[in-house]
C-alpha cells in the first residue's frame, strides 16, 4: 500500500513516538508496512516546523529529529510538487498534498488535517487519520 503522510503526522511521530503517528512511522522504518510518499513540499514544512522554539521544546533530541526526516526522505518515494489540484480544499495550501498523493500513486492520505479529512476522498484516494490508518494496516 502507498499512503502520503501529511506533515502534521510526520511532526506528532517526532514529538510523540508512543502516539499513532509515531506508531505508523514505526512500521514504515522497521517492518516496511507500507510505501512512504512525500514531496518537497511536505519535507520543507516539517523540517520548518522541527526548527520553531515552540516545537523543539516538546523534542527528546532536536538535531536528531532533523535527521531522522532526512532518513525518511531517502527511504520515502519523493514526488515533485506539481500543483495539480487547484481549489479543491478549502485551504489552499493543502492542495498540494492532494496533488503530491495523486502525482504519487498514493491509496491514502494520512493527517490530521480536518480540512483534508473532511473530503474523505480525492481522485479514488482514500483520507484518513493516524488511528485509523493503524486499522488499516492491521488488516
Amino acid at each position: 500500500m502507498r499512503a502520503l503522510l501529511d506533515a502534521n503526522v510526520l511532526i506528532s511521530a517526532a514529538i510523540r513516538p508512543s502516539g499513532a503517528p509515531g506508531l505508523i512511522v514505526t512500521a514504515f522504518v522497521e517492518r516496511g508496512a507500507f510505501d512512504l510518499v512525500l514531496s518537497p513540499a511536505i519535507v520543507a514544512e516539517v523540517e520548518l516546523a522541527l526548527k520553531l522554539p515552540r516545537i523543539r521544546k516538546y523534542l527528546r533530541s532536536p538535531d536528531e529529529a532533523l535527521l531522522w526526516v532526512t532518513d525518511l526522505v531517502a527511504l520515502a518515494d519523493v514526488v515533485g510538487d506539481t500543483q495539480r489540484a487547484k481549489g479543491v480544499c478549502r485551504d489552499p495550501d493543502d492542495d498540494t498534498v492532494l496533488s503530491a498523493a495523486v502525482e504519487g500513486r498514493a491509496r491514502v492520505i494520512v493527517t490530521g488535517d480536518a480540512d483534508l479529512l473532511v473530503l474523505g476522498q480525492y481522485e479514488s484516494i482514500g483520507i484518513v487519520a493516524p488511528r485509523e490508518f493503524l486499522s488499516l494496516m492491521e488488516r
